[in-house]
Parts: C-alpha cells; structure tokens; sequence
C-alpha cells in the first residue's frame, strides 16, 4: 500500500446536483494537475502519480460519479454529458480564475477529458491533456478480452461480458487472474495485480453495470476534433480493452496531437502498470504548457 501524504478533501457539485468527492495534494500556487480516473476505478487508482507529483505540483484528483466515495448516480445520471459536467464542476472548485492545468485521463477518464472537449469551462482551465489507455467509440468492437477475430460474435460477447450485472464478489486467486488477463500484461508484478483487482472489486455494481451500457454505446469522435488544447496519447501495447488501434486513431484525429507513446507489454492499466512512464509524460506536459520546473530533491539535486 503506497502511503500519499495527508489530502484537503472537499465536496463538489456538480450540474444536477450529484455529489463528488475530490482530494487535492500538494502546495498552494504549485502548477496544478487534475486526474480523472476510469471505469471502476477511484483516486487510489493514481496513488503512483499522486505520490511522486505532490511534491512539486498541486495535484487534484477526483472520483468519478458512482465510484469511490462519490454516491451511485440516481437513475439517468449515467452519461457522457455528466462526465463532462462533473470535470467543468471539479476545474471550477478548485482552480482560481483563468488558472490553468494539465488534465490526465485514464480510460473512462481520457473520456471525460474528450466529452468535455468544447465545455468554457474545460477551455478556460486546461492547458494540456494526457490521454492514457483511451478511445472515442467503438469500444465493444475493437476490445480484444473475448479470444475471438474481430466480427459481430465477439462484439455481443464483449459488451455481454463487460455489461454483466454479477457480483464481482471478494478478491481471490481466480478473480485475480482474471483481472490480470483482460486488463494488465501478461509481466505485471503480483502487487499491482493485487492493487488494481482491490480497486475494481470495490466498485459498486450498479454503477459498475451503469457505465457499461454508456461505453458500450459511446461516440466521442466528433469532440475528439473538438479538443484543441495540446494532447498527449499514451497507450499499452498488450491493451485488451482499448487497444492501440484507438489511440493511434486519437493521435490522427487530435487537431494538437503532442505525442504518441506506445509502451511494449504494457496492458489496460497503464498508471498502475508503468507509473514512472505516465508521471514522466505528465511532467513533460506541466514543463512544456505550465513552465513547470522541478526544483531542490525534486529535481535530484
């Protein structure tokens, strides 16, 4: 368990009145980053990223509408248009006018990142993005968890596997394994299995079921031309559930495209898989578009 230092926890409201609980580390005035985690994930999804970072950068993390501490939607309240409501209510509770970050994204999140493309709200706070392990549609259709070719069959399979409203139940032998398939490569060390399986498991299964049938259906390529701010693309190579077909799509279709890293073996779970790759990328991002400087043992001195 990676210990984070002590965050100032707040509240925040989003358009419809939802509840969302965000964390915010690090010193006042520091460049700031915002992390918007993915499907059944929380903030302890980004524990890696949060740890290394807080020493020189404000770094403000939330959990996504129906997991973490953040309450089960009401009915209706799954949608990429409150995904891009809760990102524009988190940017403007905790970063001061015309104030601007970098907005990493993993998964569902690099979704949000994409639904909020056009929002004032996202324009006037993001500097620059990191889309990680991430694609605008077609998810059920490209995913490669069902060991079949590419067709109709296994695009039913896909979305009646991940749609499935069973109890995932306790972490166990069985169910890690499972986990370590379809979302992590096939080198992911014991503890990151065990880490990432801990966090999915605690996911609540209406919410867990909710923002299946929203992925399922999602089409997000109109705002992906949208999102004009400078966009780094990260992906893994060994990716089953979005795998680098859409990240190399995203890295055509972004109007600013800064980049496209693919990490060979890495699979779903990039921050957790490969976390000094994805700080790096989130450092160059706050250096090149914050002026962000590490300083003193920050910066190994």
């Amino acid at each position: 368990m990676i210990r984070l230092p002590e965050p100032r926890a707040l509240t925040v409201r989003s358009a419809d009145g939802a509840a969302l609980h965000a964390e915010v580390y690090g010193p006042e005035g520091a460049p700031a980053v915002v992390l918007a985690h993915g499907w059944t994930c929380s903030i302890g999804f980004w524990a890696e990223q949060i740890r290394a970072l807080a020493a020189d950068h404000r770094v403000i993390a939330y959990d996504q509408r129906g997991h973490g501490r953040s309450p089960v939607p009401a009915p209706g309240g799954y949608s990429t248009t409150a995904l891009a409501d809760d990102l524009e209510a988190v940017l403007a509770a905790t970063l001061g006018p015309g104030e601007r970050a970098v907005v990493a994204g993993h998964s569902m999140g690099g979704m949000t990142i994409m639904a909020a493309a056009g929002r004032p709200g996202f324009v006037q706070h993001a500097a620059a993005v990191l889309l990680c392990s991430t694609g605008p549609s077609r998810l059920t259709a490209e995913a490669t968890v069902v060991p079949l070719g590419p067709g109709g069959l296994r695009t039913r399979l896909t979305g009646a596997v991940l749609g499935s409203k069973a109890p995932l139940g306790p972490v166990t032998g069985i169910s890690r394994k499972v986990l370590k398939y379809a979302t992590m490569g096939p080198a992911s060390a014991p503890d990151r299995v065990d880490a990432c399986a801990r966090i999915v498991h605690a996911c609540p299964r209406p919410s867990r079921h909710g923002w299946s049938q929203v992925l399922a259906g999602l089409n997000l390529e109109a705002e992906v031309r949208e999102l004009r701010v400078p966009a780094a693309v990260l992906v893994g190579t060994a990716d089953r559930l979005t795998p680098p077909v859409h990240s190399r799509a995203l890295a055509e279709a972004l109007p600013h495209c800064a980049g496209l890293t693919e990490l060979a073996g890495m699979g779903h779970m990039t921050p957790v898989e490969a976390p000094e790759a994805v700080t790096a990328q989130i450092r160059e991002l706050t250096l090149t578009y914050l002026g962000a400087h590490p300083t003193g043992k920050e910066a190994g001195v």
